[in-house]
């Protein structure tokens, strides 16, 4: 009764354990991103589509996460929000992924539900949403001994204090974290209502020349504010609030750099007028 069922398992991504590895191992071998100049990294930036359009991003950056880091929480933040929306947690219990559940770590998310008001979610009754599932199975299979928070904030000014009051709360529990922020960046076409540059190569060279390279540097900045101006005004961060959030962490944690691991397009992978960017980040 405490576990939270996946939902995107068989169709977004892999339900099958097996299967399931062999698809990361795949990402692993056949992306091998050069070697950036952040040693340590504290947290990153990940898309979160099916894993056929953008699950190599997301996984290489979580497998670069852990080659340096051995956390004892994961701190996810992600859900589709906006400004009026409410947090979300689920403050106890497990969530489910082909490499067996992932527990939630009670004492840091009490120590946030006790300071800030959320939507409570259990593992019976919770919003279904990709962008915090879709990362669960790399969270599993790279950090195997982890327990998670995982947290839906909305794109605002009391979010990047709720994301340092997470790191605040683990050093008090003497808590070892990574933050993640799950984002995607523009949705351009007529499947997402946004044509404001016409259709054809004309329009997929503004999305990854313009509109997603303002966010992106903004996060490649380390400005939350700007990354959550940039999500509202130009809707190049479907998720901007989760990416400010993660930003805003790592910079508590001491991180000043953030880089670009791999920047695609759902058009890379499906030549069609509707598409989406992606972006991977540490720092």
């Amino acid at each position: 009764m405490n576990l939270r069922k996946s939902i995107f398992s068989g169709s977004w991504y892999p339900s099958d354990r097996q299967a399931c590895e062999d698809r990361i191992r795949e990402f692993v071998e056949a992306d091998k991103y050069p070697p950036g100049s952040i040693a340590n990294p504290v947290g990153g930036i990940v898309p979160h589509a099916g894993w056929y359009f953008s699950g190599s991003i997301a996984c290489n950056v979580i497998h670069q996460l852990a080659k340096v880091a051995s956390p004892d929480v994961v701190v996810v933040f992600g859900m589709h929000l906006h400004s009026g929306s409410p947090r979300y947690i689920m403050p106890e219990g497990k969530w489910e992924t082909p490499f067996g559940a992932i527990t939630v770590d009670t004492a840091l998310a009490g120590a946030l539900t006790r300071q800030y008001t959320f939507q409570v979610e259990s593992p019976s009754q919770f919003q279904q949403d990709n962008t915090i599932e879709l990362q669960l199975p790399f969270v599993r299979y790279f950090f195997k001994d982890a327990r998670i928070v995982a947290m839906g904030v909305p794109p605002t000014r009391e979010t990047l204090e709720l994301a340092r009051s997470v790191v605040h709360a683990a050093r008090e529990l003497d808590l070892r974290i990574v933050v993640i922020g799950s984002t995607d960046l523009t949705h351009y076409g007529p499947s997402y209502g946004f044509t404001s540059q016409g259709t054809g190569s004309k329009a997929l060279n503004w999305v990854r020349d313009e509109n997603d390279r303002r966010v992106i540097d903004a996060m490649t900045r380390m400005d939350p504010e700007a990354v959550i101006r940039e999500g509202l005004s130009n809707d190049n961060a479907c998720c901007c609030g989760a990416a400010a959030a993660a930003i805003a962490a790592g910079r508590a944690m001491g991180a000043r750099k953030a880089e670009v691991m791999a920047y695609a397009t759902s058009y890379d992978k499906n030549p069609v007028d509707s598409f989406v960017g992606y972006v991977g980040m540490l720092f």
